[in-house]
């Protein structure tokens, strides 16, 4: 795979200071103009160059502007990775919002489809908060997809946590985090409790013998956290279809000490369809509706984040 930075957008500004050179008689252009106004013979030469300094003063300003506006732009959006994946291309970006007092947000795009944003990490954190409450350690945790860190943190609040596995799928995702370009990765990189595996959850979540954690072949687990795919009926890729069946579900519990809890971030209202296959393997699962604001649109916004526990 090959990284694209910040490059292309400081290719734009000096395409712009280069044009802003032009207007400004810092490079021969301007001066060419005033000597083929000499040459024309339809004016004379003081009004030639008077013409000329005349233009070049208002293209002048013209750049100046332009050129400020794209000093702006490239401060207020900036592309920090881009790569090309199975899933589509992938790019992590940093940009300022206006509306918001020019706060700084993260934001991850997979394809033409928005999967995160630093704006809105209120459910995110309400997963962790729901599933480990009250739960005495210590606690061996999985979280399934990394995205900007926000479950992982919230997990590693929980002083009763000993480990967390956090498996995410793409490695590019995982390098953000240990080379602290999104906010929270230096934090995460460096507590000991916390272990990052490049590696696909849904097929892990279908081998109980092989486990998520690879130093640990066929560990079971406090909790297992799922915040990947949209909603149950919203997939990232049809592959992952077979893990929101009974039969999918059921093969998780085997991941889960006696006890354990399953927790799943939705990007939706509850599923019915969903809640009851649940149902046939957790007893009396659960669909809370967390509500979180929404500045950008100035309402209070809501996700769902489901709630199963496995028999004690």
């Amino acid at each position: 795979m090959q990284a694209r930075g910040h490059g292309r957008l400081d290719r734009v500004g000096v395409g712009c200071a280069w044009g802003f050179k032009l207007a400004t008689g810092d490079a021969p252009f301007p001066l060419k103009g005033a000597y083929l106004g000499w040459q024309t013979g339809n004016r004379s030469e003081a009004e030639s160059v008077s013409r000329t300094t005349r233009i070049s003063a208002e293209s002048a300003c013209h750049w100046r502007e332009h050129h400020r506006k794209m000093q702006c732009m490239s401060k207020s959006f900036e592309e920090l990775d881009f790569r090309t994946t199975p899933m589509g291309d992938l790019s992590l970006r940093r940009r300022r919002v206006p509306l918001l007092d020019n706060r700084e947000v993260y934001e991850v795009v997979l394809g033409d489809a928005f999967l995160m944003s630093s704006l809105f990490h209120d459910v995110e954190v309400a997963l962790a908060d729901l599933c480990l409450v009250d739960r005495e350690g210590p606690l061996d945790v999985v979280v399934g997809g990394l995205g900007l860190g926000y479950t992982a943190e919230a997990v590693l609040r929980h002083s009763a946590v000993c480990s967390l596995v956090v498996v995410e799928a793409m490695e590019a995702v995982i390098a953000w985090h240990v080379q602290g370009l999104v906010p929270l990765g230096a934090g995460l990189s460096a507590d000991p409790r916390c272990q990052f595996v490049n590696g696909n959850f849904f097929a892990l979540a279908a081998q109980p013998e092989v486990g998520f954690d690879p130093e640990r072949p066929g560990a079971k687990f406090h909790a297992i956290l799922l915040d990947i795919d949209h909603s149950p009926g919203n997939l990232l890729d049809p592959s992952h279809a077979p893990f929101y069946l009974p039969e999918g579900l059921q093969t998780l519990a085997r991941h889960l000490h006696p006890g354990g809890i399953f927790g799943m971030w939705s990007d939706g209202p509850p599923d019915d369809d969903f809640l009851k296959a649940l149902g046939e393997v957790f007893p009396n699962p659960e669909a809370r509706t967390v509500k979180f604001p929404n500045p950008l649109l100035d309402c209070e916004s809501s996700s769902t984040v489901y709630l199963a526990n496995k028999p004690g």
